[in-house]
């Protein structure tokens, strides 16, 4: 095969034919991974929404998109019933002032808003530090264990900015991105009722 002569037009030419190259490759990849990645993040979705509601006999409704006043997103509400009566919810929660940007979280909330459990979906904190917040908040007799706890009732803020709940060492800004996160689900559980109520 000849070489082609290092000329401006043959340098350009070359450069294109790589660069469309390159990108029907990640087309083609984008295309055969868009689907996996799709049905990953709803079984992960579904799974929350089991592990977080305080019954794990509820059925799950329809969910119902909330808005809340200072968020661009909505707030998803998956109301949860037994023999039709509301016994809680699973709410997908989050906030953009995590260390690592935004932080996703599904929220269950009995119907009283005490804090059943909950799981983190997305996170971008570091690990080893920010990370901890899938397990800081459920540590079983300690004053950072937020489960059975209602954000109505309390500050839902680090101790070090007046609130009632113990930040992850070294770790104050993921502590307050999550627990704003809580707050903001209960703050969405309210405003579902509120529409629920007035149907």
């Amino acid at each position: 095969m000849a070489k082609l002569e290092s000329t401006m037009k043959n340098m350009v030419m070359s450069l294109t034919f790589i660069a469309l190259a390159a990108s029907a490759l990640l087309a083609g990849a984008y295309v055969l991974t868009k689907k996996p990645i799709e049905n990953t993040a709803k079984i992960n979705q579904d799974n929350a929404i089991k592990e977080v509601l305080p019954n794990k006999q509820a059925q799950v409704g329809k969910p119902v998109n909330i808005n809340l006043k200072g968020f661009t997103d909505p707030f998803v509400v998956y109301p949860a019933t037994v023999n039709n009566e509301l016994i809680g919810a699973a709410i997908q929660t989050y906030s953009n002032e995590g260390y690592g940007g935004t932080i996703s979280i599904m929220v269950g909330l009995d119907k009283e808003g005490n804090i059943s459990n909950y799981s983190i979906l997305t996170s971008g904190e570091t690990p080893g530090l920010g990370q901890k917040a899938g397990e800081w908040f459920k540590a079983n007799g300690t004053k950072h264990d937020i489960r059975g706890k209602n954000p109505g009732k309390l500050k839902f803020k680090p101790t070090k900015d007046g609130g009632d709940i113990d930040a992850i060492t070294a770790s104050t800004i993921t502590s307050r991105a999550f627990l704003k996160a809580v707050q903001s689900a209960y703050d969405a559980f309210l405003q579902y009722q509120k529409q629920a109520n007035n149907k």
